[in-house]
């Protein structure tokens, strides 16, 4: 399976580290911004060295020691901490004040929906999908780890690969997650779901998983999540809302992408299965005779 963005890696496991080599009056400077990185993402290296007391200079300093190659990059650090740690009331915060109308709300939250498709879509290799794709046709068996809301992602997955025969098999609570990644080997797949921060059942089902030996891939929507740090391979499907939820369009489309790799995998064994389903769908007992 091809190597996914080495980012999460290069920057997420060292950072704390790096920042302790710093000096103790440069530590004091930098902390408020990876502390509150919403209210220092926009500034310019002037403004933000205005509104730390220091100099520019010194904050170009900080930056490098880091480990960052330009301020730039370290901005784009900043904004990917700003996802990661969004909470339900600063979402609805910058979405506007109380002077915005409803219908203009609506259409924000649309339009919201489009740029996370629209990011999901520039950002997705169909190569990648398709390795995916083998590795969960290749396995013994696929344990879906998901929490919270990702419940809904998790059960979504399940269902939909069980049409295709596919081993799936879902955990969605602390003890269930403990109970089956404890018998997984390396014949199976792990498929992590979680966003922000990500839940502390799934990662540690994910870290409980790969000491194990199996392979782990992980959904989330920034290389910043622990899930980037610890899954063998990653993909990131936005989830920004003006609302109080978090918008699952692009995880669903993502999840779609991956089942119709399935589905197209093996066409001949899918069709055939398909058939027994339309059977079923035109005279099964479950659907309502109009």
């Amino acid at each position: 399976m091809p190597k996914r963005n080495n980012r999460a890696r290069a920057l997420g496991p060292t950072l704390a580290e790096r920042l302790e080599h710093l000096s103790v009056k440069r530590q004091e400077i930098v902390r408020p911004i990876l502390e509150h990185p919403r209210e220092y993402v926009l500034l310019s290296v002037r403004a933000m060295a205005q509104r730390l007391s220091t100099d520019p200079a010194t904050i170009v300093r900080i930056v490098r020691g880091l480990g960052f190659a330009s301020y730039r990059e370290f901005q784009q650090h900043l904004h990917d901490l700003s996802i990661a740690f969004a909470t339900s009331l600063d979402t609805m915060q910058m979405a506007g004040g109380k002077d915005t109308s409803i219908p203009a709300h609506l259409r924000q939250t649309i339009e919201q929906d489009f740029k996370n498709l629209q990011g999901l879509k520039n950002s997705l290799d169909p190569q990648r999908i398709l390795a995916a794709a083998k590795r969960l046709y290749s396995a013994r068996r696929i344990l879906i780890l998901a929490g919270d809301l990702a419940e809904t992602l998790a059960y979504f997955l399940d269902y939909q690969g069980s049409i295709l025969g596919l081993p799936f098999t879902s955990a969605t609570s602390s003890g269930r997650i403990t109970h089956l990644v404890r018998n997984v080997t390396s014949r199976d797949v792990v498929i992590a779901i979680s966003f922000r921060r990500g839940l502390r059942q799934t990662v540690e089902g994910v870290l409980q998983a790969r000491a194990r030996g199996a392979y782990c891939i992980g959904i989330a929507d920034t290389y910043l999540s622990p899930l980037a740090r610890h899954c063998d391979e990653l993909f990131l499907a936005p989830v920004e809302s003006p609302s109080y939820a978090a918008s699952y369009v692009a995880p669903m489309a993502l999840l779609n992408a991956i089942l119709s790799a399935c589905g197209e995998l093996n066409r001949p064994k899918t069709m055939a299965l398909i058939k027994k389903v339309a059977e079923e769908q035109r005279k099964g007992f479950r659907w309502h005779s109009a």
